[in-house]
């Protein structure tokens, strides 16, 4: 997981401001008719975030966990991300992060090997799903960025 922790400390380093760099009328364009913007995109990955914390902290406390999937579509809709300020969706973003990185450099070492089974797909340990985090928050942070 260290790995991981230090991927995340790069991003939240380097990222932020690559992203106030952007306009909020460039951070609500949709690219194309059905697909998100980038203010959507950046409210999936706090989506994504809020759902791993609870993930992160509820396996350190149980032997083993069973989480729901989720239905981002739905969630990124509800939240009407497309309608917020892109300086709020960024700095909630960041923010988080921050908080995600404190806690994942302080999960134990036998809580990282723990099981947890989201939405029905097979059991992974804890450190698999930190990885997974990390990976999904990059990929959408290229498509923002378009690195």
């Amino acid at each position: 997981m260290t790995h991981a922790a230090e991927r995340l400390e790069r991003l939240i380093a380097a990222v932020p401001q690559r992203l106030a760099d952007i306009t909020d009328a460039d951070a609500s364009a949709r690219p194309q008719p059905g697909r998100w913007s980038k203010k959507e995109i950046l409210g999936h990955l706090i989506d994504s975030a809020a759902n791993n914390h609870q993930r992160f902290v509820r396996v350190q406390l149980a032997p083993a966990l069973e989480f729901p999937g989720y239905a981002q579509e739905e969630w990124v809709s509800a939240q009407s991300y497309a309608t917020e300020r892109w300086p709020d969706v960024v700095n909630l973003w960041l923010l988080f992060n921050r908080h995600l990185l404190h806690i994942i450099r302080n999960i134990p070492a036998a809580a990282a090997l723990r099981p947890i089974t989201i939405g029905g797909d097979a059991p992974k340990p804890l450190e698999d799903v930190v990885r997974g985090y990390v990976d999904h928050l990059e990929h959408h942070l290229e498509q923002i960025l378009g690195k």
